[in-house]
């Protein structure tokens, strides 16, 4: 087996799907929810809308996962700090077959989890087998950089579940001087940069998928290089 593309600073006895983005409403994102949800077991996804803040997402999702695969959708309402701090949202996240964090605003997600019960919750549930979905914003927020919309530094903390890694959601490899930046300057390592309509799952013992073309960056200066599922 090859090295997995990226290391992981949390233990990991589950999978961690990143996705790059994409409207699941016009279909964007079908391939990729088939790779996350073929490692979910039964039961309801739930689903944060902590970066987004929005009341409309979770329902339009939960409507589109039951049109897609039958699935339920719980939504999980984690918008503020204080409800990441409640147990009850703890144990939610525990419940759910695979915990769904939607996209939005990368640093709304961190300042709300950050410390949390709620994230404890995610994390127990990557390290004990579980399935933790991102998407765009929140994927770049899994990173230990990314690049926020706060002026200053080119790259923030992330909630750190990638060891010295900044993603890029949305990337577009012509186009990787965001991600290059994230890169040395920005505090980071590796980038990984995961376009539209992509996936990088990454599992237990190094293993991992690709859905789509997914980058990575070993230097700001680097080659980007395409990674390979095996």
């Amino acid at each position: 087996m090859s090295a997995p593309p990226v290391e992981l600073a949390i233990p990991l006895g589950g999978w961690l799907a990143l996705l790059g983005g994409g409207e699941f409403t016009f279909g964007e994102t079908e391939e990729a929810d088939e790779a996350w949800l073929a490692r979910v077991p039964e039961g309801p996804v739930g689903f944060l809308p902590t970066a987004s803040g929005s009341e409309e997402y979770p329902r339009h999702f939960a409507a589109y996962l039951a049109d897609f695969c039958g699935r339920a959708v719980e939504t999980i309402p984690v918008y503020r700090p204080r409800d990441a701090r409640r147990e009850k949202n703890a144990e939610r996240i525990a419940a759910v077959a695979a915990a769904y964090l939607g996209g939005g605003v990368a640093e709304h997600l961190v300042d709300t989890l950050r410390g949390t019960p709620a994230l404890a919750a995610l994390e127990r549930k990557l390290a004990d087998g579980g399935v933790v979905v991102a998407i765009a914003a929140a994927a770049q927020a899994c990173g230990s950089h990314f690049r926020g919309l706060r002026p200053g530094a080119p790259g923030e903390a992330g909630l750190g579940w990638l060891a010295d890694t900044a993603v890029e959601a949305n990337f577009d490899p012509d186009r990787d001087r965001r991600l290059r930046q994230l890169v040395g300057p920005g505090g980071a390592r590796v980038g990984l940069g995961i376009p539209e309509g992509g996936a990088l799952l990454l599992g237990p013992g190094g293993e991992f998928l690709t859905v789509g073309p997914v980058f990575r960056l070993s230097g700001a200066e680097a080659e980007l290089e395409e990674i390979e599922s095996e």
